[in-house]
């Protein structure tokens, strides 16, 4: 089994020399043979070895009885275990979630709290079983492509070095090596779904293919390839029809639908978003036709050709800052600069402010006047970005609007005062600071 391990590990990058590690340790037999296969490869990777468990509380003396296992077994190897207890019955009936949920957020949560104190990345003992049980409850529930790659070999500062051994296997090897081990008694009954696949459906493959593990695995891995490579494709695609106003209808729609699916994916998760089908579906909808869904979270519209999804309850920026010749503020994601030579008499009163209502926007070249509402909406400037646009203005007379520029009575008091006017942002897409000069 060891063999296999560092091929896991080369295959995966998941070690390198010098690297501190902790063991996620139960007391069950894979934590232990985990913990065991690690220390037995303490010295070809030089290795800081540590060891976490964390207690759930759920089943009285012999949680205690697995918590002192392994505080003994850490003993024996010289390896540091820290150990935390969390009611995790209580806390799954206060945030109406099952056990097996709380109990996952609460290992994870704290096991990333050492990571972090620790600089250290977190070995956990998923093994192919795992990950094709795993397979089968997501494909029960519907999943997508990236579900059907199973458990991920790295994830952030988790690694799961014996992804590619079985559960006989580890058992196999806990026996050659004399290793003791615990049970949790709740993994023999069918409460839990996972159990019920174990216990259940797992027999009945095995009946079709003896090696249904290994085959699953093939299977995840080629699934998790096919995930990246659209999702690399989807951020193409979103690049290319990102604009001021959206993402380009015609251009989602004339892309091929497996990427424009994992696009409107990748929309949905960066508004904290986890899609179901049926949340696709709409989205589908308004990019063909137009429309608006609600998403939860958010709220999608797709207007004009463009499609933008905004979280709900934004909160408005009433941001009322009087301009006196030379001012630099931050707002929002952005850093405003400005400048005047001739402030105190020809930019008296003037502030920079969001809007109220009832401004009015001059266009020099058409020599008109417009409300701002009717100015913002001909220039297909987003009805849910607009309340928090950034203004200069004399009462209700905009001068400069950061979306438009300068009006043409800005314009005049441009050249009269010598108005300069920066907006340094974040440009996210591209990576870099870049200075907006309107």
């Amino acid at each position: 089994m060891t063999d296999a391990v560092v091929q896991t590990v080369a295959r995966h990058d998941l070690l390198q020399n010098g690297d501190s590690v902790i063991v996620a340790l139960s007391g069950g037999a894979d934590s232990v043979a985990l913990l065991h296969v690690l220390y037995s490869l303490k010295e070809q990777y030089n290795l800081k070895l540590y060891a976490a468990h964390l207690n759930h509380q759920l089943r009285g003396e012999e949680a205690d009885r697995d918590e002192q296992f392994c505080k003994i077994l850490c003993e024996k190897y010289n390896i540091p275990l820290y150990r935390k207890s969390v009611p995790v019955g209580a806390l799954a009936a206060e945030r109406k979630i099952s056990e097996e949920l709380c109990g996952r957020e609460e290992r994870y949560r704290f096991f990333e709290a050492l990571s972090g104190a620790l600089h250290a990345k977190v070995a956990t003992a998923h093994n192919a079983d795992d990950n094709a049980e795993t397979l089968l409850f997501h494909l029960a529930r519907g999943s997508a492509l990236q579900g059907a790659g199973g458990i991920p070999p790295k994830r952030g500062v988790f690694i799961r070095p014996l992804l590619g051994c079985t559960r006989a296997q580890i058992e196999r090897y806990c026996a050659a090596n004399g290793l003791d081990y615990v049970t949790d008694s709740t993994n023999l009954r069918d409460d839990y779904t996972r159990n019920k696949i174990r216990h259940q459906l797992t027999p009945l493959l095995r009946e079709l293919n003896p090696r249904w593990e290994q085959a699953a695995a093939r299977f995840c891995e080629s699934a998790a390839q096919a995930a990246d490579f659209l999702d690399a494709q989807a951020a193409l695609l979103l690049q290319s029809a990102a604009s001021d106003s959206g993402y380009a209808a015609k251009l989602l729609l004339d892309a091929h639908p497996a990427v424009r699916s994992a696009a409107l994916t990748r929309l949905c998760r960066a508004e904290g978003i986890a899609p179901e089908t049926r949340h696709l579906r709409l989205l589908e909808g308004i990019v063909a036709h137009g429309g608006a869904v609600d998403l939860g979270k958010a709220t999608a519209v797709c207007k004009q050709q463009y499609l933008r999804l905004a979280a709900k309850h934004q909160q408005k920026n009433n941001l009322e800052i009087p301009f006196d010749g030379d001012i630099s503020f931050p707002y929002r994601d952005k850093l405003i600069t400005a400048q005047s030579d001739n402030s105190d008499r020809e930019l008296k009163n003037a502030v920079f402010r969001t809007r109220r209502g009832g401004e009015r926007f001059s266009f020099a070249e058409r020599r008109l006047t417009k409300p701002l509402r009717k100015a913002l909406n001909e220039q297909k400037i987003p009805a849910e970005q607009r309340d928090n646009l950034l203004l200069l203005c004399m009462g209700d007379d905009v001068l400069w609007c950061e979306s438009l520029g300068f009006s043409a009575k800005g314009e005049q008091l441009r050249l009269a005062a010598g108005l300069r006017i920066d907006i340094q942002q974040n440009q996210h897409s591209k990576g870099e600071e870049q200075c907006i000069r309107m």
